[in-house]
């Protein structure tokens, strides 16, 4: 019994020491509570700098944002959301981009020349077709092409190409849709022989080119490669076709349909 006592006197003697913890713990929560409020404003400023900068600017001055950006930012802008997308298509932003991308181009495909069509559309229609590299007949037809001997080729043969010569503009070739070649008259090396091409292209698994080439009677093929302002170049050992610059061509040249 006087040990139960003495506990008992113990704990009442320690009552005030732990009623002094828990207005510590009590102040530190409040002080805490208040630094929390004070937090807040904070919040809410963070907020606000994160707002859409298509609803803080408005669409024009977004417009003269995104002008000075490069086409491709400028295409991933479109992804953004919808409302960035109907300001990032537009054709006020895209029209002197896509003049820019044409500037100094041998070629304008027509397909980005379709009536109606975006200059968004436009644009990605027309960097799609600059990477081309299988000719088409529209290409072969559509322009014109000068024609040269290389070293390779007799010199009976050089020595009535202006090309090596250096006198007078380069022989000119023209491709017909009925699979036919012709030259300008007059043209000594031509003869006035019949001409017929023919382009050969053989495709393996998932759509890749394993040959591609363009032939003319029985004359060794062509090898087909695209330079890089567009225009087209058919060689072989023995002579070459360079198409010549025509971007000022109404609608267009090549093909109308993706390739």
């Amino acid at each position: 019994m006087a040990h139960t006592t003495t506990q008992l006197q113990q704990k009442q003697n320690n009552a005030p020491e732990t009623t002094e913890k828990y207005d510590a713990v009590g102040e530190e929560m409040e002080r805490h509570r208040k630094r929390r409020k004070r937090k807040k404003p904070e919040k809410q400023t963070v907020q606000e700098e994160t707002k859409d900068p298509l609803e803080v600017f408005g669409t024009d001055i977004m417009l003269k944002i995104l002008s000075n950006l490069d086409a491709r930012s400028v295409a991933l802008c479109l992804l953004v959301s919808r409302a960035w997308h109907a300001v990032a298509s537009s054709d006020r932003l895209w029209a002197p981009k896509l003049d820019e991308l044409w500037l100094g181009k041998a070629h304008i495909p027509r397909l980005s020349q379709i009536r109606g069509l975006s200059k968004w559309a436009a644009y990605s229609l027309a960097v799609m077709d600059g990477k081309r590299n299988r000719i088409m007949k529209d290409d072969l037809c559509d322009h014109v092409w000068e024609f040269h001997f290389n070293k390779a080729a007799p010199e009976y043969w050089r020595n009535l190409d202006p090309y090596w010569k250096g006198t007078g503009r380069l022989m000119r070739r023209y491709f017909h849709p009925d699979g036919s070649q012709s030259a300008d008259p007059g043209d000594k090396v031509w003869g006035g022989h019949e001409c017929c091409y023919l382009t050969v292209t053989s495709i393996v698994g998932e759509g890749k080119i394993r040959e591609h080439y363009v032939r003319i009677n029985r004359w060794p093929r062509m090898s087909v490669s695209r330079k890089q302002d567009w225009s087209w170049e058919l060689s072989n050992y023995l002579y070459s076709y360079s198409s010549i610059p025509d971007a000022d061509k109404e609608g267009g040249t090549g093909p109308l349909y993706e390739v």
